[in-house]
């Protein structure tokens, strides 16, 4: 174990070895990196998606005008409620 030549395998194995993790670690992170990308495109969408659609407080204010309406067209049919 005293061979130079021993320390120079050992230090290049090992380099080799940090070189293959950070590459997997980078490999990782940009994967992980685009799912998120993905994710926001998608959410993004969505959020294009639901501004079509009529917000609750409208959706609400929909419904109290057809229940005053329906109160509306008893009255003139002369139904009590």
């Amino acid at each position: 174990m005293t061979d130079p030549n021993f320390y120079i395998i050992m230090a290049t194995a090992a380099l080799a070895g940090l070189g293959m993790t950070t590459f997997a670690a980078l490999t990782g992170w940009r994967g992980w990196l685009a799912l998120k990308h993905q994710e926001l495109n998608h959410a993004n969408s969505d959020l294009h998606q639901e501004r079509n659609l009529p917000n609750a407080s409208a959706r609400i204010e929909i419904a109290d005008l057809k229940e005053r309406i329906r109160k509306l067209e008893a009255i003139a049919a002369g139904v009590d409620l």
